[in-house]
């Protein structure tokens, strides 16, 4: 009998998070590590994905993708 394997919440989320860089990335034609590395330079990891996890995760692709675009923007503006 197989046995079925738990995976923590931390691994839920972050399993999350390569799924919205994924989505950007090709929802913008750009390289997926172009896309970590801009999300990953104004923090948007720690301080939107994974705090907002229980609200994001409900979004359609399309509209999280929007979300994260328009925070992304807005978050390298100030920088």
């Amino acid at each position: 009998m197989e046995q079925i394997r738990k995976i923590s919440k931390e691994q839920i989320i972050m399993a999350f998070v390569a799924t919205c860089i994924e989505a950007t990335a090709r929802l913008t034609d750009t390289n997926y590590i172009d896309v970590y590395n801009r999300i990953k330079n104004v923090g948007l990891i720690e301080n939107y994905i994974v705090p907002n996890y229980e609200t994001l995760h409900t979004e359609s692709r399309e509209i999280l993708v929007d979300r994260l675009l328009e925070c992304l923007k807005n978050w390298e503006s100030k920088l």
